[in-house]
């Protein structure tokens, strides 16, 4: 089993800047597939940051492109996501996941597909004012 610990959440104004972490413990050793996911106000979980370990392979949807950069200090057992410019639309709870290599085929790629992940937190909630 592997537990995730999500912290950094926070309210700020529009254009602000927050950095998330997620402390991972229990069996972590040879996870690969790690990701952020976001759930807003009424709205479904969808992926905002997908890593993939062995490659450095990182894929980010469009809507998170070029403002967030999701990494990881092995050292720590820690993911983090570092949000810039935010936005309103940015709002919401805040979720880092592991793919279990034991359960499953390694993908070969970061992935953004909520269900190629078994292991979640319990969320971290992010407001974003105008």
């Amino acid at each position: 089993q592997v537990q995730l610990v999500e912290s950094g959440g926070d309210s700020v104004q529009a254009g602000g800047s927050l950095r998330l972490s997620c402390v991972a413990s229990g069996n972590t050793d040879g996870i690969v597939g790690l990701g952020w996911f976001r759930q807003a106000p009424g709205q479904e979980l969808k992926g905002i940051a997908g890593l993939y370990i062995t490659t450095h392979d990182t894929h980010y949807p469009d809507s998170t492109k070029g403002r967030f950069t999701i990494s990881q200090d092995s050292a720590r057992n820690t993911l983090y996501l570092q949000m810039n410019s935010l936005t309103p639309e940015d709002t919401g709870t805040y979720y880092c996941a592991a793919r279990d290599p034991r359960r499953r085929l390694d993908l070969g790629y970061a992935s953004l597909q909520r269900h190629e992940y078994d292991y979640w937190g319990q969320g971290t909630q992010v407001i974003v004012s105008s």
